[in-house]
């Protein structure tokens, strides 16, 4: 069986985020861009280890997005993608996005197709669900583990209050989260190896967009905290009552 791992690109957690034009585009100046961790550590290295037990015999890699995207999807070649392809357009529109990878893989063969459960960066958690959609394959999101049995998956899932086991038939699209898969980091060997691995560049399918960000606007800055000594039980209820914010 052939499995498509979607790779999408997110900015580190550690890069400070700041708006341009009015706060209506995300300024990319000096931000570090990494492989969207549930992408990398959850739905990648899950593909991997079914391919080292003999389950999967080839493990691909897509993303949407520019050249500059190449250089994230190499580090994911790197720890183990035999195959990455590049759908040369940038969105940051679910729909687009899903619509590229549904035609990509429509006449594929993929078996499976694996999603992180949200990007770090607009956390729609929606992408998965539309690939599944617009190619009529089973979809189970919010996955925790994944094993395959035949032609068919067995999935868990956490739900409100608690976890459900479902078995679903194959081709299906699965997107995944913690305990998924443990994080792993390419060794030197992968990262050689990535350089002459196959990064293709496919052309868009047309898809008109359902969405539009308007204007970003950042979180409010967080204040100091006060401190009272013990003696000072008076101010410390007056300000409980005048100044807490129940959250």
């Amino acid at each position: 069986m052939k499995i498509l791992v979607c790779v999408a690109q997110a900015p580190d957690t550690t890069s400070k985020i700041s708006f341009t034009d009015n706060n209506t585009k995300f300024n990319e100046q000096g931000v570090t861009f990494i492989i969207n961790p549930y992408d990398e550590w959850y739905s990648l290295v899950r593909a991997l280890e079914l391919k080292e037990a003999g389950i999967a015999t080839e493990v691909h890699l897509i993303t949407v997005g520019g050249a500059a995207t190449e250089a994230v999807i190499r580090k994911a070649l790197a720890l183990g993608g035999d195959n990455a392809f590049r759908v040369n357009i940038e969105s940051s529109d679910p729909y687009v996005i899903a619509s590229q990878i549904a035609a990509f893989a429509k006449d594929k063969d993929y078996s499976l197709i694996l999603a992180g459960k949200e990007s770090i960066d607009y956390n729609n958690a929606s992408v998965g669900a539309l690939v599944a959609g617009l190619n009529d394959y089973n979809y189970i999101g919010f996955a925790t583990q994944l094993n395959i049995e035949g032609s068919s998956a067995v999935v868990k899932r956490e739900i409100e209050g608690g976890e459900e086991t479902d078995t679903v038939a194959l081709p299906a699209v699965i997107s995944c989260q913690k305990g998924m898969a443990e994080a792993r980091i390419p060794n030197m060997r992968g990262i050689m190896a990535a350089r002459t691995k196959p990064l293709n560049v496919v052309e868009p399918v047309g898809a008109d967009p359902l969405s539009e960000i308007v204007s970003y606007e950042l979180p409010p800055a967080k204040t100091g905290v006060k401190l009272f000594n013990a003696d000072q039980m008076d101010e410390l209820v007056a300000a409980l009552h005048n100044e807490a914010k129940v959250i």
